[in-house]
């Protein structure tokens, strides 16, 4: 789906009285999903297992 289709979509679902700053914020958050869905693609992420790690050591200190 292009990001354009993803825009209309989100219109859609929106209340009639949505605020222009409500409506940013959605389409900011959405293209913060699709950004990390491209960088998982390309395989730009963090595993699983060292996330648990380092995220344990971070509650042990």
């Amino acid at each position: 789906m292009s990001d354009k289709q993803l825009v209309v979509e989100l219109l859609n679902r929106l209340p009639d009285d949505a605020k222009l700053r409500d409506i940013s914020r959605e389409i900011e958050f959405l293209a913060a999903i699709r950004e990390g869905e491209e960088q998982a693609d390309r395989g730009e992420v963090v595993p699983h297992e060292q996330v648990k790690g380092e995220f344990a050591s971070w509650l042990s200190k």
